[in-house]
Order: C-alpha cells, then structure tokens, then sequence
C-alpha cells in the first residue's frame, strides 16, 4: 500500500500538469447560467434543463470549490451545458436541514437534482418522489444508493480508507492508539471509509482505534470534540479525520507547543486551507480529489442522464467535457479517480 501510494502521488502530479489549476470562491446559495455552449460542444444534449446542485450545507469550503462556477465545479460543468444550475442547501449538514431544500427544488421544477446525501435513508423518501415524477437524481461526495439514478464517487471507497491508514501508520511507525473525527454519524461516505479503515487497521496489530467522535461538518462541533479526544485519551497518538472541516479544526488544536509533534494528524483536506499546518510540521501528510473536478464530472453525469444520451446500466459512458470519458460501473456508479497525496514538498503545487 505504501508503493501504491508513493504511485498515487506520481499520477497527482502528472493529472496537475494536464489541467489547470482551480481556485475555491465563496459560496452562494443561487447561480445561474447566463448562456449555453455549441451543439457541438454539448453533444446534441438537452438545453435550458433546471439542475439544483444540493450540498450537505452551505458555507463549508469544501463545497463551495466542488460547486462553483468561479472554481470550475458543477455549476461551470452546467453553464457549459446550456443548463440552468442552483446552487441551495440548509446551513448544517443534517437531513433536516438538507430536506427542505431539496423539496423546494422539486417544487420550482427541477430537471435534475445533484445531491450529497446527510443521510442514506432519510433523503429517500423526498428523493424517490423526485423520480417519480421523471426528475433525474445523481448523488455526488456522499451516496444514497437505494434512492438515485447515479452516483459521482470521488474516489475507491476501498481505497481512501485503506489508505488513510497506511499514512498514520508510516508516521507512527506501526503503533500507537489513535482515534477518528468523523463528519455526521448518518454519512454514507464516512461510514464507508471508516468500514475499510477499521480492515486496514488489523494489518497493524499494534494500534489501536480508542474513539470515533463526530464534528457533524461544523467548525466548532469538530474543534470541541477533537479537544474532548485529547482530554479522554492522554496517551493518544494520531488521528485521522476524513473530513475537510474535521480535519482543519483538529490542526487547528494539535497546532500547539503542547500537541505538535506528539501526535499526528492526516485525512481529508484542501491543500489551501492545510497548507500552515504541513509547513510547521503539525501535519506530515494528507489525501483529497479535486472538489471542483467532481462537481464538475456530476454536472455532466446528471445532463446525460436527464438527456437520456445515458442510463444506470453498467458500462456506459459520456465525455464530461476536459476532465475526459467516464463509464457507468457497477451499482450505478462513476469513478473521479485516485486522490492526490499532499506533503510539504509538493503541496505548494496546488491551489484548492
């Protein structure tokens, strides 16, 4: 695992050099396309289709770079489409919040709704109204798979948590307890990730997983409970946190005379907003995709679909404009591709 990822590493530079560079904007609850792109260029797809891109919530960083016109996310991929894109969610990353606007997508008269789930099960009803009612419905980040037509994954659910192990493991030189700072205890994503990290871990007999807590994406949630990790277990040595907002607050407490270089820290993160924290040594290592590359890829997948140029039968595949040709894998599912490794020495490189 380690080889392959010293691989992945090697391909995160080469993808970097094919493509530019996207920068993260600040959010906004509504864009909208202001033209469409040729025939030639859409692929003879369906024009001025309504898509509402549905984060988990608005105002978390991570999303708004995936969902962005300015960073090239979904609601670029949508403009270049002749679409109509909306970017709306609530304010937390909870069902509660997520549901209503979802409603209120259905009810303007949505075409497609690009959605990433707070919850498995607790969307399903609103969604499967949804396409009921003809409305394609294409997950993205985190999956709902009994109630869509697709599903965007940024990168192998194997692969991203095997992985984020195997970088704690190099730095604690295979022992130690260590703990996880997880998003929503509802998150398919995390869930999944946190499936295979516990596999991974029994690879490695001599650490030990003491604690999973949950910062529910929200800065101050995830702060308290990483301090809270600390108090509990005085004689912890890494953590992982497979969440862009988890990740950053526990840098954010681990970044003291106390904490730093006593115990360490990777996960999921944007290279922007870590990029203090690699450089003063509280953080060695960490992994993300592009959130713009996804949000970008899902625009395109859920324009095809509603288009009908594709179904949720394996094997087919659209171009999804300079990110390349993509196809339908099993469960209904389209791959980004592997997550970049960021270390001091290339985390410069990038701008995200």
């Amino acid at each position: 695992m380690r080889r392959s990822l010293k691989r992945v590493l090697w391909v995160s530079a080469v993808l970097l050099a094919a493509s530019s560079v996207l920068a993260a904007c600040s959010s906004s609850s509504t864009t909208t396309s202001s033209g469409s792109s040729s025939a030639a260029a859409a692929g003879g797809l369906k024009k001025g289709l309504k898509v509402f891109v549905i984060p988990k919530n608005l105002g978390n960083p991570y999303f708004t770079t995936a969902d962005s016109v300015k960073s090239g996310g979904a609601i670029a991929a949508l403009n270049a489409l002749g679409a109509t894109g909306t970017e709306t969610s609530g304010t937390q990353a909870t069902p509660a919040s997520q549901i209503p606007a979802i409603q209120a997508a259905i009810s303007k008269g949505a075409n497609a709704l690009i959605v990433s789930a707070t919850d498995p099960s607790a969307l399903c009803p609103t969604l499967n109204s949804a396409m009921q009612k003809g409305i394609t419905v294409v997950t993205y980040d985190s999956d709902a798979p009994s109630c869509r037509n697709l599903f965007v994954n940024q990168a192998s659910t194997a692969q991203i948590g095997t992985s984020e192990v195997d970088l704690l493991a190099k730095q604690l030189h295979d022992t130690g307890d260590i703990a996880i700072v997880s998003a929503a205890a509802s998150a398919t994503n995390q869930n999944a990730w946190i499936g295979f990290m516990k596999q991974e871990l029994k690879k490695f007999p001599n650490m030990h997983l003491v604690s999973i807590v949950y910062g529910n994406d929200d800065p101050t949630t995830a702060t308290q409970v990483t301090q809270g990790l600390l108090q509990a277990h005085p004689t912890l040595k890494g953590i992982i946190s497979p969440t862009t907002v988890g990740i950053l607050a526990a840098a954010q407490v681990l970044d003291t005379p106390k904490y730093k270089g006593k115990i360490a820290l990777t996960g999921l993160g944007t290279p922007n907003s870590l990029k203090k924290y690699v450089s003063d040594g509280t953080i060695q290592a960490f992994e993300l995709w592009n959130p713009a590359d996804l949000g970008y890829l899902a625009g395109y997948a859920a324009v095809n679909y509603a288009s009908k140029t594709i179904t949720s039968a394996t094997g087919q595949s659209f171009t999804a404009g300079h990110l390349g040709k993509f196809r339908v894998g099993a469960d209904k599912t389209i791959l980004l591709g592997p997550p970049f490794v960021f270390t001091k020495t290339n985390i410069n490189q990038f701008n995200f």
